[in-house]
């Protein structure tokens, strides 16, 4: 009964408008800290900059992993050697490739990063739009991710640049690339099954052919300063009851993901393009046999060829329900003192602020899960309409 009452209380759109205010108020403080961090700091002493900037980025992620350990609470079973996690807790940098597939598969690696101890040093390949948003894009900008263009000429120079900072980090960074380029749609994967068979590429059946460009020209960087590529291929069974959507999460439903990892040391990824590439390709080709085989037998191995491993899932830690509760604690007393204040003053100007200031909030917030929803992801990779009639895929191979 009072689970029931706690799922209906989480529910509400007055807990979800709590959470906005929390997560914006809190976001924008960190925003301010870190701008303050980066005019003092940075062009004085970079290693120490990064250092400090990396809690700071914890904190605001943390949030997002409260959201779905503690909120929902959801659950992420893992699949990897013991060996090569022991080398993946803080001991080296490493380049993340995982499948583009759902609305949440970012934060369930989120969550595993914040139970191994390096969330605060995630870092991604993003298009330069969400460098833009309030919070978490000026969070991502802080922390150096990878934002690009979509203008090859000039990504080439950024991911260079970039890769180039990154690497010189002073401690264990995981930067997580969606080779896709965008998140899997039945529209997207039909534009994909026709530029491969265009190309002579493999065709697959659960993923999007990847990019190669970006991949090929971020490997000659990491070369000497990343450890590893590591394997990351998520999925949902077919089964189960619940969407993996950040809605679901914000609902208070639980999400379980199963995620394979593979640490593959960056050494055995070709020296020249064409061989980069085919690698590339060929890892693909064994991630959509997994997702087949899970699809079908709710096993990655069963018919994949993959040499079996032991789920397993680790231990949750208290870290991201303290940071959301400590930052509520801060934020939501004084911040709905003033909102209260102004919708009950009296005053028809007053109340009409503190409207639009609740309204606000609340944009922000549904703007931010909008752009997590398969409806609202990249238009990259559709097929185009040329004026002659002719159709072609915007996808730069």
């Amino acid at each position: 009964m009072k689970m029931s009452l706690v799922n209906s209380l989480k529910r509400s759109s007055v807990a979800h408008l709590l959470l906005a205010v929390n997560f914006f108020i809190s976001g924008l403080a960190i925003n301010i800290l870190q701008a303050l961090l980066y005019v003092s700091l940075y062009k004085f002493s970079r290693h120490w900059y990064r250092i400090i900037n990396q809690y700071l980025c914890y904190s605001l992620n943390c949030q997002f992993v409260f959201l779905a350990e503690w909120w929902s609470p959801s659950e992420t079973i893992l699949y990897i050697d013991k060996e090569s996690l022991k080398k993946y807790y803080n001991k080296e940098h490493g380049c993340l490739i995982m499948n583009h597939s759902y609305e949440i598969d970012w934060l369930m690696g989120f969550l595993l990063c914040e139970r191994i101890g390096i969330l605060g040093n995630c870092k991604c390949y993003a298009k330069k739009s969400i460098q833009f948003i309030p919070t978490v894009g000026w969070t991502w900008k802080f922390a150096e991710s990878v934002f690009l263009e979509r203008n090859w000429d000039k990504d080439k120079e950024i991911i260079g640049r970039q890769i180039t900072e990154l690497a010189n980090h002073p401690t264990p960074i995981s930067l997580l690339l969606f080779a896709e380029g965008t998140r899997f749609t039945k529209e997207k994967h039909e534009a994909s099954l026709k530029y491969a068979e265009e190309h002579n590429l493999p065709r697959l059946q659960h993923l999007l052919s990847p990019r190669v460009k970006g991949f090929i020209t971020s490997i000659p960087y990491m070369r000497n300063k990343f450890g590893a590529i590591y394997d990351v291929t998520l999925c949902v069974k077919e089964s189960h009851p619940v969407a993996p959507t950040i809605t679901s999460l914000l609902k208070a439903k639980y999400v379980e993901a199963h995620m394979y990892m593979q640490r593959i040391p960056l050494d055995e990824v070709p020296l020249d393009d064409e061989g980069a590439s085919k690698w590339l390709h060929d890892l693909y080709i064994k991630k959509d046999k997994m997702i087949d085989s899970f699809k079908k037998t709710g096993s990655f191995f069963e018919n994949s060829g993959v040499p079996p491993l032991e789920p397993f899932t680790l231990k949750r830690r208290w870290y991201s329900l303290l940071n959301s509760v400590g930052w509520a604690l801060i934020t939501l007393p004084s911040v709905c003192y003033v909102l209260i204040s102004l919708l009950f003053s009296g005053s028809l100007f007053y109340f009409c602020i503190g409207v639009l200031l609740v309204a606000a909030i609340s944009y922000l917030f549904y703007l931010l899960i909008g752009l997590t929803k398969i409806t609202k992801s990249s238009s990259y990779g559709k097929v185009l309409q040329n004026s002659n009639g002719t159709t072609k895929v915007s996808k730069t191979e």
